[in-house]
């Protein structure tokens, strides 16, 4: 049914039958909260990057759709009252200011993250028992030559056994119920790693949240992750016997090179290299903290007028992962890879050399998922591993300790 009404002024012809509903309309001209939004933006979704340099097309442009805004924006401010009310007088964005609602990004970064390359580089193998064995030769007995019809004594090898008890890794994650109904979605933005660090491009990818479970496992999941790396890294049985042991307390002073604070050279990296080939070695990978591959890129710039561009040229690595820099050497070339769980004080840096063909994770059961008992308004959860590390080979490889 057709009405007429008087506002501010002027007669209007309504087209509802809620006078109430419809004078509201009416006075501020039509406007709602998504016409705000897109007098500005037009049909861009909420979050949308609409100028970014750092992200090229095919063309190798950035992306700028300013000029393409800016006439939405003039066209929305034509059809928006000037006099009707501002932020300043409905609030400023927080809460408690009822007219203008606080709108939360749905993208959450992680600011802990580690980097943990090893953990998907080093070979997993199944084990079963509780304990990973295996046999190594320590000695072969000699050939030797002889006369026509001399006595044959034989000569008899070494043998010894090694067992490395498997441990236990849990992460263990609860949700209150009002959480669980309350919380959004989200979206945890450079969370999911695809390679080792410090490279060109995007080295993390988004991960989805749906709800506040979904949220804790992922996060779980992930701290899982950086303990292995630590783990794999400086666990250290001797001192807490619910770890395994790393490779810096496997290979303990194996083919060790202390430069006992002084600075690190190329002369260094050929020596330690030298030293694992004498026993057999033959290094693969090389794994050290953020300082010292720094001083190895000043290292290659230097002594071999490296560009920084060529100093990657030749090395690869497993599922993608790009080296950080490769060092040509006797073996070969070597890929090596940063650590964020390395020291990188000077006097306590180190640069270990990894033959990763004897190197491996020992796995009873991998990451799984479990519910635990419910005993309030909550749902409790735990994530474990079982497994440890193996070195079955330690002379294979080498290391410089004490970099300053």
């Amino acid at each position: 049914m057709l009405q007429k009404a008087q506002i501010e002024g002027k007669t209007h012809v309504l087209q509802t039958g809620d006078m109430k509903q419809e004078m509201i309309r009416m006075s501020a001209k039509g406007f709602t909260e998504s016409d705000c939004y897109a007098h500005s933006f037009g049909p861009l979704a909420d979050q949308t990057r609409y100028m970014d340099g750092w992200q090229s097309n095919k063309e190798g442009k950035g992306y700028d759709l300013r000029s393409y805004l800016g006439e939405k924006a003039m066209d929305g401010f034509d059809k928006i009252n000037q006099k009707a009310l501002g932020p300043e007088s409905g609030g400023a964005g927080t809460a408690g200011f009822a007219l203008v609602p606080v709108y939360v990004d749905p993208r959450i970064v992680d600011q802990s993250r580690k980097y943990t390359p090893l953990v998907e580089m080093i070979p997993r193998v199944t084990n079963q028992g509780t304990f990973a064995e295996f046999n190594k030769v320590t000695a072969k007995g000699a050939a030797y030559t002889a006369n026509p019809d001399a006595p044959l004594p034989e000569a008899d090898d070494t043998e010894s056994r090694d067992s490395t008890p498997i441990k236990y890794l849990y992460s263990i994650g609860r949700v209150l119920g009002p959480m669980q109904a309350a919380m959004p979605s989200y979206i945890l933005e450079g969370f999911q790693p695809t390679g080792a660090g410090n490279v060109s491009g995007s080295v993390f990818t988004p991960a989805g949240v749906p709800n506040a479970k979904q949220y804790q496992v992922l996060m779980k999941a992930r701290a899982m992750k950086e303990l292995e790396e630590n783990l794999i890294i400086n666990g250290d049985a001797s001192t807490d016997a619910t770890q395994f042991s790393g490779i810096v307390k496997l290979q303990d002073t194996t083919n060790q090179k202390d430069l006992s604070n002084t600075a690190l050279t190329w002369d260094d990296v050929e020596d330690t290299i030298q030293l694992a080939f004498d026993d057999g070695g033959r290094p693969k990978l090389g794994v050290c903290d953020s300082a010292t591959m720094v001083d190895l890129r000043k290292i290659m710039i230097d002594t071999f007028r490296f560009s920084p561009d060529q100093l990657t040229a030749g090395g690869t690595l497993p599922f993608g992962i790009p080296p950080q820099l490769v060092l040509h050497t006797m073996v070969g070339p070597i890929p090596v890879l940063p650590s964020m769980f390395l020291s990188n004080s000077g006097g306590a840096k180190q640069l270990y050399f990894l033959d990763t063909d004897f190197i491996e994770m020992r796995v009873l059961q991998d990451m799984t998922y479990e519910d635990l008992a419910k005993t309030n308004d909550s749902q409790k959860f735990m994530l474990k591993i079982y497994e440890c590390l193996v070195m079955r080979s330690t002379p294979f490889n080498s290391f410089i300790d004490n970099i300053a």
